[in-house]
C-alpha cells in the first residue's frame, strides 16, 4: 500500500470510532455529519480490506484487525498532534482538558488531593484524573501520552527519554495503635524485631525498605502481606500488628485512625519524590504549565 493514498482525516475517524463505539457519537465528537462520517468509515474498510467494526448490540465492536490497530493509530495521532503542528498558547482559565496522572495509592491520597485543589482555583474547567498501574507499565503510558506526568517513587523511569524534577524528600516511620500494649514512646531494634509487622507490597513487589532491610540483614517477623498501601491503616488501628511507611502517609494514618508514629531504630534510606514525563510532551505548553503547577505545589523551593 502506498502511504501517499492514506488520508490521515481516516485515522481520525478510525481513532474516534474505536473510542466511541457508535457512528453517531463519532460523528458528534470529530465534527463531521454521519452522512459524512459513513463514507469515511466506507473508505476505511476498502482500504484496510476489513470491516473494522461491527455491530453487536447497541455499539460496533472492533474486529481483530482493528483491535490490532487502535493502539499504533493513537501513537501515530499523537504523534502528529504533539511534534508535527503547531502548539498554540494554553490558557488553564478556559481549557477543558482532563489530565492524567499515574502515581500509587499513597500519592492518591496524599498528593492528588493538594494537586486538584490548586488545579481547582487556576483551571476550574480542567479535570484531573489519577490512575495506577504497574511499574513497568508507566513509561510505555508516559511515552503514548495515555498518562501526563507520573508523581512518586518510580525508579524505572530513571533513563533515556524521560525527564523528572524531585519534588521533595520523605523519610521512614514506624506507625503502631495509639494504645499498644508493648510499644511506648520510643523503639528500640530489639523492640522492631520483636513486634509482628504488617507490609504493604502493591504487585507483590518489594519496596525500598525491603531492599534496606535485606542488605542491612534485619528480618522482620511479616504476618500480614498486603497490596495496598491504604489497607495498612484498618490493620494497624485495630491490631498489635506494625507498620514501616514513609512520613507522608503516615501523616494521613494519623488523621483518619487511632495511630501513632515513631522514628524507627535504625537509619532508613530516604526517598525522593519526583515527577516524572517524557520527552515527546517536554515543549507542550499544557504540559509545562502542568509541570509548573506540580512543581509550585510540591516543590515550591525548586520552581521558577
Amino acid at each position: 500500500m502506498d502511504p501517499r493514498n492514506v488520508d490521515l482525516n481516516l485515522l481520525v475517524v478510525f481513532d474516534a470510532m474505536a473510542e466511541h463505539r457508535s457512528v453517531t457519537r463519532t460523528a458528534e465528537a470529530i465534527g463531521l455529519s454521519q452522512p459524512a462520517t459513513s463514507a469515511a468509515l466506507a473508505r476505511l474498510r476498502k482500504l484496510l480490506g476489513d470491516p473494522l467494526f461491527v455491530k453487536v448490540g447497541a455499539e460496533m465492536r472492533p474486529t481483530p484487525r482493528a483491535g490490532a490497530l487502535i493502539e499504533p493509530v493513537r501513537r501515530m495521532l499523537g504523534v502528529v498532534k504533539e511534534e508535527i503542528l503547531p502548539h498554540g498558547e494554553f490558557d488553564p482559565a478556559t481549557t477543558l482538558r482532563t489530565f492524567t496522572v499515574l502515581t500509587p495509592d499513597i500519592g492518591e491520597v496524599n498528593l492528588i488531593p493538594r494537586l486538584y485543589a490548586e488545579l481547582a482555583r487556576a483551571a476550574p474547567g480542567a479535570n484531573l484524573k489519577a490512575i495506577s498501574m504497574p511499574r513497568n507499565a508507566a513509561a510505555e503510558a508516559l511515552e503514548a501520552g495515555t498518562v501526563d506526568l507520573a508523581l512518586g517513587y518510580f525508579p524505572d523511569l530513571q533513563k533515556a527519554n524521560f525527564f523528572q524534577q524531585r519534588l521533595f524528600r520523605n523519610r521512614y516511620v514506624v506507625v503502631v495503635r495509639e494504645d499498644h500494649p508493648t510499644i511506648g514512646e520510643t523503639m528500640s531494634l530489639q523492640d522492631y524485631l520483636a513486634a509482628d509487622h504488617v507490609v504493604a507490597r502493591p504487585e507483590g513487589r518489594a519496596h525500598l525498605i525491603d531492599r534496606f532491610l535485606q542488605e542491612e540483614d534485619i528480618e522482620r517477623k511479616v504476618r500480614l502481606e498486603v497490596s495496598h498501601f491504604m489497607a495498612l491503616l484498618p490493620i494497624v488501628a485495630s491490631t498489635d500488628l506494625i507498620a514501616t511507611v514513609p512520613i507522608d502517609l503516615a501523616e494521613v494514618m494519623r488523621q483518619y485512625g487511632r495511630v501513632r508514629s515513631l522514628p524507627t531504630p535504625m537509619n532508613c534510606p530516604i526517598i525522593d519524590l519526583h515527577q516524572f514525563w517524557h520527552r515527546r510532551f517536554h515543549h507542550d505548553p499544557a504540559h509545562i504549565w502542568l509541570r509548573r503547577v506540580v512543581s509550585d505545589v510540591f516543590a515550591p523551593s525548586a520552581s521558577s
